[in-house]
């Protein structure tokens, strides 16, 4: 039987957890996901979950935060000045929003904290610095 090997295009379901168990996305009722291996579709220790593994075969792999979506960044932490919020924006603490970049480009963030004249947004990915456990199954190698 095939095993997976770098390039090859596969269709897995998921379930992805943080260590303490509380789930926070997987494929169950969806259709499953279809990538290509080693193509940095995916982030690395998932890809790297992959090689090896034959079609029906399901794995547990815990994934570093180095490995998921990296470490959280100091650089992500943006003061934003509560003059450039709309007057009729309530904002708390935990709130998402979307900012957009010099270049256009729009990027999530999460309001962290709301000061007298300021408001602290964490552009970070909200799995940042956490350990991913992620169940796997293959269902078919393209």
């Amino acid at each position: 039987m095939a095993e997976v090997k770098s390039g090859d295009v596969v269709k897995v379901h998921y379930t992805g957890k943080l260590a303490n168990g509380e789930q926070f996305d997987s494929s169950t009722g969806r259709e499953p996901l279809e990538f290509t291996v080693g193509a940095g579709q995916m982030i690395p220790g998932f890809d790297a979950a992959m090689p090896g593994m034959k079609i029906g075969d399901k794995k547990t792999v815990n994934i570093a935060p180095k490995d998921g979506y990296g470490e959280s960044n100091e650089d992500a932490i943006i003061e934003f000045p509560k003059e450039n919020v709309p007057a009729d924006m309530k904002m708390e603490p935990g709130m998402s929003l979307t900012l957009t970049n010099q270049e256009g480009q729009p990027f999530p963030v999460v309001v962290k904290e709301i000061k007298e004249d300021i408001i602290i947004l964490d552009a970070n990915h909200f799995l940042a610095g956490k350990e991913l456990v992620f169940d796997i199954e293959l269902i078919e190698i393209a």
